[in-house]
């Protein structure tokens, strides 16, 4: 009985070892674990690219924001203020009830931006000048990159604008 048993295991085994099945179940275990780690890391490098276009949106936006403001002098105060401008570019929006950022965890504090400004909170600049508003905002990743060994990404971002005033 146990000739038997081995007659039909080894027949059994040489079958499934022929069989086009086992190949395409061997292929499949093989390969469905890189696929999927490179459509994971996809993913997670379209998330950063698209945190990136949303701050330099918003840093475009804070800047022509600031471009158009009137210039601060003894008869016409200012009439815009760096800290809207900073609503601006956390938030897509100048009203201070606003809640959704743009990034999420950018924006959490306000020296986020770097603007030039004076003591008072003035834009220091002059008219036909440029000025620069920068940030670096740290990439919070999908555990993918810690196991790629793949440190912190910071985006560090900035733009130019013209300040035209009024």
């Amino acid at each position: 009985m146990n000739a038997f048993k081995k007659i039909l295991r080894r027949r059994f085994m040489f079958h499934f070892w022929l069989s086009e099945e086992a190949a395409v179940l061997t292929e499949t275990i093989i390969v469905v674990p890189f696929v999927t780690l490179f459509a994971a890391g996809i993913l997670e490098f379209g998330n950063l690219f698209w945190e990136r276009m949303q701050i330099d949106a918003g840093l475009r936006d804070a800047g022509r924001y600031l471009a158009r403001c009137r210039p601060t002098s003894p008869t016409y105060p200012a009439t815009c203020s760096v800290a809207t401008a900073k609503r601006i570019a956390f938030y897509g929006t100048q009203s201070s009830a606003a809640t959704k950022l743009r990034v999420p965890g950018w924006g959490l504090k306000l020296s986020d931006i770097t603007v030039p400004v004076d003591a008072n909170g003035n834009l220091t600049v002059d008219l036909d000048s440029t000025f620069t508003i920068s940030t670096a905002h740290q990439y919070k990743s999908s555990p993918l990159f810690g196991w790629l060994g793949i440190d912190d990404i910071t985006i560090s971002a900035s733009h130019e604008e013209r300040y035209m005033g009024w």
